[in-house]
Formats: structure tokens, sequence, C-alpha cells
């Protein structure tokens, strides 16, 4: 089944729908035909300043697990043995410093559907039962529901060839960022204490270059949401943890 076509979903999406088409047409005089690329940057931006409290609770969670994780891992390397005496030993902790092993959970589970009702709007062909019209809107003489697969199958060389790689260069290098971020954040090694199978902090910071890959076959207002999106997330946790930290 189709998420997209789940009635309430499907209703969030027209609403979503008729925000951004009508703030394309308002766009018209001053972006021209480029207004629904304007408006689709814009809607994203909205959205990403909206959930500033939302990344600032997952930044402060993100401070709290490392500065925590040393006396975990001890915890973990000294009870290991005991289950019930770990968890009762976590949970004094975590009471001792007033925090949560959930912290960051919960603001993260409430931006999901507010993001994949946005980003759901650049990717399907049928909103609510009629056509999504931003599809068939153009940049750069480029259709918004085209991907760049699309553009290296029919060998075009207009702007295509220049439009998508350079937003997915954007992309990559904010993947980048991210990855060398990701990896600072990670808690610090504690000496006696096992290291993760296969060093899996740093094969988790790959994470961020699945975004890449997501970009080259969605269409290309959904690659200009996610340039946006990500550079957008990359600069505020930048600020918010000098900020917080």
């Amino acid at each position: 089944m189709d998420l997209y076509s789940f009635a309430p979903i499907a209703a969030a999406l027209d609403g979503a729908y008729f925000v951004v088409t009508a703030l394309a047409d308002a766009l018209v005089p001053l972006a021209g035909a480029a207004s629904s690329a304007v408006a689709v940057i814009l809607i994203t931006i909205l959205v990403r300043a909206v959930l500033i409290p939302v990344g600032r609770s997952q930044v402060r969670a993100e401070i709290t697990r490392r500065r925590l994780a040393p006396q975990l891992q001890v915890l973990q390397n000294r009870y290991r043995t005991s289950p019930e005496t770990l968890r009762r030993k976590t949970m004094e902790l975590y009471t001792e410093q007033n925090a949560s092993p959930l912290a960051g959970c919960l603001p993260t589970l409430f931006q999901a559907p507010v993001l994949s009702i946005v980003y759901g709007l650049f990717i399907v062909a049928t909103v609510n039962g009629h056509a999504n019209a931003l599809l068939s809107d153009q940049l750069f003489g480029i259709d918004l529901g085209a991907s760049f697969l699309h553009y290296l199958a029919a060998m075009d060389a207009g702007a295509g060839a220049i439009v998508f790689p350079g937003l997915l260069l954007v992309i990559a290098i904010v993947a980048w960022q991210s990855r060398r971020a990701a990896l600072r954040m990670a808690p610090p090694a504690v000496e006696g204490t096992p290291a993760l199978p296969g060093n899996l902090a740093s094969v988790l910071s790959w994470l961020p270059f699945l975004t890449v890959v997501f970009a080259a076959v969605v269409p290309l207002a959904a690659v200009l949401y996610l340039t946006v999106s990500t550079t957008w997330t990359l600069v505020e946790r930048s600020i918010l943890r000098k900020r917080m930290n």
C-alpha cells in the first residue's frame, strides 16, 4: 500500500500542496518560471526553522550521551554479568545527572511525520487523487519531476548536466562534513572496556552519504528539498553544539 494514499496522510499532503502552490503563484512576479522551485526552497527553510526547538533537544541529548558515555561504559563493563544490576545502576546514573536515556527520541518522532509529508509532496505524482502540478513546473528548463537518472538515460547535455551534479556535489560535501561532526561527537573510548564491533561508530558515520544516493533517483523538487534540508541541519547542529557545549 502506498503510504501517501492513506486517507489522513493524503489529506495532510493535500493541505501542504495547497500551501506550496499558493506560495508558488505568489512568487511568479518575482521568480517567473522558477516560482515553484523557489517555493520548494522557501517551504523547506520555513519547516526547518519551525523545527529548531526539535534540533535543540536532539543536540542536548547528543551532548548528554557523550558526557555520560564513559560512566555508562564502566557500568556495562562492571555489571555485564548482572543485567538487572546494570539496569538499576544505569537509571541511578541518569537520575543523578537529571537526564533521561530517551532524551532526543520524542523530538525525533515528532519531526518525522512533518518531514515525511513535506518530502512526499516533492516525490509523488498524485496528491489525494489529483495530479501534482508542482512536478510539471521547471527550473532552468528542467522539469521538477525529472531525476538525475532520467537525464543520464537521455544523455541530455542541457542544464540538467550542470544542475543535478551541482546539487549532488553540495549534498556530498554536507554529508562529508556531517560525518566529520559525528566522529567528533562520538563517545570517547574507555580503557578496559570492549570496543564496539567493527568500529560501529565509524561505520554509522557514513550514513549521511545515503542521501546522495537518494538524491540521484528522486525528482528535482526532492533534490532541492534534500539540498536545503541537509545544509540547514549541518549549520544548525554546528551552531547549537558550539552554544550548548
